[in-house]
């Protein structure tokens, strides 16, 4: 290729929210680049996102037994990537990083020192405390600077295909949707427990909602996240949808863009829901909204106040650690229900 269509790859081995976020760095690649062959290296369980990413031609799975290292080495040799963008900076990525012989091998690294620097020609560090206060898409423009592309923070979404969008729409729960009211998927997972909203909470906000016509309501949550709504739906006097179907990302996606709004903690689906257009009310906890919020227009991220000052659980919460403190528990059920019915209010029908 020349060097007008260079072959990159890009590696970045979790999470979901993480990989949409990735968006930003896609499109200034694609920009800078038209005619490049963009390649995503991550870990098989997040692979579904990228599928429905137009800006990335190719999803490499990555190794973990030696038959994938032998079978990487080998892809590594045969596309002879002349870019790697190493947006993880960990021992085994630096390798493979190293093996690729690329010409720009570039590392991004909070801190002050690159974990094993000879294997790249470009390192961009970032000092620890740079996230405080910015967005990460902002971390990770820094590795496009020190490439000395262009920075484009506009918005990057993701297309749902046509099979799943049809799927999802003759979806059992869908079809019982009433077409004359606004739509609402509620997602309350979350990876911490720590940062979940209470059950009797979720179900007092969502018995309102459905009881006064504000919009119809559906549960979903993944595999190991069932009783999340089971707790819900039994906290409710109001009958409610739910779908419990083991979807794929791609699917997820589909069946969210079908939706007017999702009520969610900070998770991966909340940044897929952002990239497909559905506006999203978003429950965050110590961790606060700024470093990860969705991209995108219409959102309403709800906080409570940072630094705690009425912490809901001494004996548990370990300060510091925001994937252990509980400051959602101080998100009132009033100001999420005027949040909803705000968002609802303005959704868009008929389908």
């Amino acid at each position: 290729m020349s060097e007008s269509a260079p072959r990159i790859l890009v590696i970045r081995r979790r999470y979901l929210g993480d990989l949409v976020l990735l968006g930003p760095v896609l499109l200034s690649l694609r920009a800078h680049w038209p005619q490049a062959h963009i390649a995503v290296l991550t870990e098989a369980n997040y692979a579904g996102v990228l599928a429905i990413n137009p800006l990335v031609n190719e999803t490499l799975a990555f190794p973990h037994d030696i038959g994938d290292w032998w079978a990487l080495w080998r892809r590594l040799r045969v596309t002879k990537f002349t870019h790697v963008f190493d947006f993880d900076n960990r021992e085994k990525t630096a390798l493979i990083t190293w093996a690729s012989r690329a010409s720009q091998r570039l590392a991004l690294h909070n801190g002050v020192r690159a974990t094993w620097g000879w294997a790249y020609s470009t390192i961009a560090l970032v000092p620890l405390d740079f996230l405080i206060g910015r967005h990460v898409t902002t971390y990770f423009s820094r590795l496009l600077q020190a490439a000395k592309v262009p920075v484009l923070m506009s918005f990057a979404g993701l297309t749902p295909m046509p099979p799943d969008t049809a799927a999802m729409s003759q979806l059992p729960a869908i079809l019982t949707l009433p077409r004359d009211r606004p739509r609402l998927l509620v997602h309350p997972g979350s990876r911490s427990d720590f940062r979940l909203w209470s059950a009797e909470n979720f179900a007092s906000v969502l018995d309102i909602i459905v009881a006064q016509n504000i919009a119809s309501v559906t549960l979903i949550a993944g595999t190991n996240e069932q009783h999340l709504v089971d707790a819900i739906a039994q906290g409710m006097t109001q009958a409610v949808v739910r779908i419990d179907d083991n979807l794929s990302v791609p699917q997820l996606a589909a069946l969210l863009a079908q939706f007017d709004a999702l009520l969610c903690h900070d998770s991966g689906p909340m940044h897929v829901a952002a990239a497909v257009g559905t506006p999203v009310v978003a429950l965050f906890g110590a961790q606060g909204s700024v470093v990860f919020s969705p991209l995108g227009e219409g959102h309403a991220l709800l906080s409570p106040p940072i630094p705690c000052v009425n912490c809901v659980s001494p004996e548990t919460c370990v300060q510091g650690d925001t994937y252990r403190m509980r400051c959602v528990q101080n998100i009132s059920t009033g100001e999420v229900l005027a949040t909803l019915s705000k968002i609802l209010a303005n959704s868009h029908l008929p389908r």
